[in-house]
């Protein structure tokens, strides 16, 4: 596992040729590496939002003049994503986030168990095997309408 302050694209190839699986930030929660160490260990690549989120831009740039047709017109929409309930899908958008349950939780006021029943839920209806299948999913399968990984809405209980 590498850990830095950023990661750029030489640096990430560099490291995966030697053999690095899984990229954190300095910056990010202690929780955050304890996840991703977990993970890790259990066959997973991780690599921080931010820097995915660089390489699409770059990919993007690279291929300006290029004609970018939208990804809803290249296929059908997935069925899959019409089984997801509200709640799962603002869940989904968060995993796409690279939050973990712990951080979901706190956003939903909920507890962490009950959002690790919303992404085996999750990982169910859409048929994948982990988190990061599910973000890869959702990337390309989520609409655009309804709340952004961000944005969440309040949630009261009535006593």
């Amino acid at each position: 596992m590498a850990i830095a302050n950023q990661f750029d694209c030489q640096a990430v190839q560099s490291a995966v040729s030697a053999g690095v699986d899984s990229f954190c930030l300095a910056t990010s929660a202690r929780e955050v590496l304890i996840r991703i160490l977990e993970l890790t260990m259990l066959g997973e690549r991780i690599l921080p939002g931010s820097f995915v989120r660089t390489l699409l831009n770059q990919e993007l740039a690279h291929s300006s003049t290029a004609e970018i047709i939208p990804l809803a017109e290249r296929r059908p929409p997935d069925l899959k994503a019409q089984k997801l309930s509200p709640r799962e899908t603002v869940i989904l958008q968060s995993l796409m986030g690279g939050d973990a349950n712990k951080v979901i939780a706190r956003k939903l006021e909920i507890t962490e168990a009950t959002i690790k029943v919303h992404v085996k839920a999750i990982l169910r209806k859409i048929g994948v095997a982990n988190r990061t299948q599910a973000a890869m999913w959702a990337t390309g399968n989520l609409r655009e309408t309804g709340p952004s990984a961000g944005e969440f809405h309040e949630v009261r209980r009535l006593s």
